[in-house]
């Protein structure tokens, strides 16, 4: 089980932005990469159907001798890995928008979050801004369209940097001093965001803190794979595999996405 690999999962490129982390932090690790860039964005679909296509992507990574799966989308996280959890006899990670770093940091008390509507409306998150934003005004903003964007290839397109101001410039007004980015396909959109926002607003994502709890869990199940050979990583999606092409073409790995019918 050692030299089996992480089996990553996301509703298309976002979780690259995971993927990328994790690898930065466990260099010798296998890892497999599924995109469903065909049902993204998972955010606008009922929970019923979110654990549906999440017992999908578990079962392919598993046909592929995955050791562990990093559910590598807040959607499918808050609303599905519980179900995964309770039917697999196989360690998941999921992620979680990172409301306690943000709230802990915070000297203005408002803090906002941009993220799907399904995870806003998680239960996973209302607890989590109950246990560690008390006294914090958290400003919710539903990232409309930009996952939809993301995938169509039009990261840097008017209509991104058009949207991103429509729905950051409301939590500006309300003084917010720091902007949790609530899905893990909007890193791509950091660069983009910090035009906006200034220096005067930190930007957090959850992608570093769940490779450090990968890491915490293979140590812990005694799955590390201590080799430093010859390392896999393969990388499939269900779509046109440009999209994600162009971003491993930035990462400089030499790695080649895989178009796969499921």
């Amino acid at each position: 089980m050692h030299k089996s690999p992480i089996g990553i999962f996301d509703s298309g490129v976002g979780g690259l932005t995971i993927y990328e982390e994790i690898h930065r932090l466990l260099p010798h690790e296998n890892i497999i990469y599924l995109a469903d860039s065909k049902n993204a964005p998972y955010g606008e679909k009922s929970k019923e159907e979110i654990i549906a296509i999440s017992v999908k992507n578990t079962e392919f990574l598993l046909s592929h001798d995955c050791k562990l799966i990093v559910v590598a989308c807040n959607t499918a996280s808050t609303n599905a890995v519980k179900f995964l959890r309770e039917n697999y006899d196989i360690p998941f990670i999921r992620v979680q928008p990172a409301i306690k770093p943000a709230a802990l940091k915070s000297k203005t008390k408002v803090v906002g979050i941009l993220a799907t509507k399904s995870t806003l409306n998680s239960e996973l998150l209302f607890e989590t801004s109950q246990r560690f934003a008390q006294g914090v005004d958290v400003v919710e903003k539903v990232g409309e369209g930009l996952v939809s964007l993301i995938e169509s290839g039009d990261m840097h397109s008017p209509e991104m940097t058009d949207l991103l101001n429509k729905h950051i410039q409301p939590m500006l007004e309300k003084n917010i001093d720091h902007l949790v980015l609530g899905c893990t396909h909007y890193p791509f959109l950091t660069d983009q965001i910090k035009e906006i926002v200034g220096d005067k607003v930190g930007i957090i994502d959850s992608g570093e803190a769940i490779a450090r709890q990968t890491k915490v869990i293979l140590q812990g199940e005694n799955l590390i794979n201590p080799e430093s050979g010859e390392i896999n990583r393969v990388f499939y999606t269900n779509k046109d595999p440009q999209v994600m092409q162009k971003i491993l073409d930035e990462f400089d790995e030499g790695f080649k996405a895989i178009k796969t019918d499921f």
